[in-house]
């Protein structure tokens, strides 16, 4: 059918929320209605969601879906369906995979992929090394979300530390730039002392110490000083530090910045007290650091230093989180728990639902000028959530739909509950269960 009339409804949108109706029908938002109950029309599924919250499609700028080539860990098939379980309508998919994304042919195939398989809205990063700058000044400006630029090696090893590279990088690409920033030789330093000392000494807890705060604001330092000097459209991904937090401007308005940053989940979830209970299972690069860095973070991003929100969602198999220290990969599955999070952080007054809808809906769409997308507005694709800010949500083995099949999140209990997301019109998720949906490419309107 896919034509609803949603009524009684709380919208919650551009830092308003009232009372309301919305019309869905051909994919987009046709009519909102304030205070009001019409007649539900010939051909419409009527929808009453009395007590419940109509919330815009959340938009991850940051996730890792593996496929191709390390499918065993998760896929765009069931990882766009954990996301849109979590009311996460549209992702931006990072290019390293197997083989890394470092051509316009690979890219593409991606995008082929994603055609057949995806349940949410999508687009995919190129990827760039020390020797392909001229396959990614290539990229379509109209319908690639960015470029992605590893200044410190991560899963995949896609690292650029050639300068010419990097320079004729941020001199050229109109795109932007999305950045990796860790500092290699720092890392390297660090990791060369704990590998020093007797395994029994070494756990999950000298991640942060290894990948340190120097590490971080060292690099950042240095791409945000070139982007500057460049022009360059930067934006710095999983900000993680205190200290980074100097380097970015919250004056300006968002679409006129030129640089930009994002703050992962888990990076305002969680401590360093974590690796305690968690381990390896909270390892992530840049590393989960100290209660300091995390309060600073969360002023950071309520103060508009920091301007988005994602997940860096990185998923990998149970038993290689399990291994030793150094053998474990870093990174996690976050997608389907995303929204969730951040709303049960309201609870401590950290911010408020509206703040939520602008970090994770509105202000992804404006700062990567999604089009039609981000916001509940008539002519706008219908990317909706209808949440219940009354009925708490259990995180289990049962219920959680990443490949993987574990969470960080596993056993924690959450103050909302995701009813239903609609993707581009398409019912994707209705009280617990998954109906079949297919996303989107999205598109961006730059000049």
């Amino acid at each position: 059918m896919n034509k609803f009339h949603i009524f009684n409804a709380l919208i919650v949108n551009e830092y308003t929320t009232f009372q309301g109706e919305v019309f869905i029908a051909d994919g987009l938002i046709q009519k909102i209605n304030k205070e009001q109950k019409s007649a539900t029309p010939a051909g419409y599924e009527a929808i009453d969601a009395e007590g419940l919250y109509l919330l815009p499609g959340v938009i991850d700028d940051q996730v890792h879906f593996r496929e191709p080539g390390l499918e065993e860990k998760g896929t765009i098939a069931t990882e766009s369906r954990a996301a849109v379980a979590g009311g996460v309508t549209s992702f931006m998919e990072m290019p390293n995979t197997k083989p890394p994304v470092l051509s316009q042919e690979l890219l593409e195939q991606k995008y082929f992929i994603a055609a057949k398989e995806s349940a949410a809205n999508y687009s995919f990063y190129m990827g760039t090394s020390n020797d392909n700058i001229d396959e990614v000044l290539k990229t379509p400006l109209h319908s690639v979300c960015g470029v992605k630029i590893f200044l410190g090696a991560s899963t995949g090893n896609l690292l650029v530390d050639n300068e010419k590279t990097i320079e004729r990088l941020f001199s050229e690409s109109p795109h932007i730039i999305a950045a990796h920033c860790e500092d290699e030789a720092t890392i390297k330093r660090n990791l060369q002392y704990y590998s020093s000392l007797p395994p029994k000494e070494i756990d999950a807890s000298v991640h942060p110490l290894i990948r340190s705060v120097e590490a971080c604001y060292a690099s950042s330092s240095r791409a945000i000083a070139l982007a500057r000097k460049k022009q360059t459209r930067l934006h710095v991904l999983h900000v993680s530090t205190a200290a980074e937090l100097n380097l970015f401007d919250n004056h300006q308005p968002l679409e006129q910045k030129r640089i930009t940053a994002e703050v992962c989940v888990h990076h305002l979830w969680f401590t360093a007290d974590h690796y305690s209970t968690l381990g390896n299972l909270i390892k992530w690069n840049p590393a989960i650091k100290s209660v300091e860095n995390r309060k600073a973070l969360r002023n950071g991003l309520r103060e508009g230093f920091l301007d988005i929100v994602a997940t860096d969602h990185a998923p990998h198999q149970l038993f290689e989180k399990q291994k030793s220290f150094f053998e474990a990969p870093s990174g996690g599955p976050l997608v389907q728990h995303s929204l969730q999070a951040m709303i049960t952080l309201c609870d401590n007054a950290l911010w408020t639902l509206e703040d939520v809808v602008d970090f994770m809906c509105h202000k992804p769409a404006r700062l990567f000028a999604v089009k039609q997308r981000g916001f509940i507005r008539e002519g706008y694709y219908a990317d909706l959530i209808l949440l219940d800010l009354k009925t708490p949500y259990n995180v289990t083995q049962e219920n959680i739909l990443y490949k993987c099949k574990w969470s960080p999140f596993d056993g924690t209990q959450f103050s909302s509950t995701i009813v239903k997301t609609f993707v581009s019109g398409q019912l994707a998720w209705s009280n617990g269960k998954l109906i079949a949906s297919q996303g989107m490419r999205m598109e961006f309107d730059r000049n």
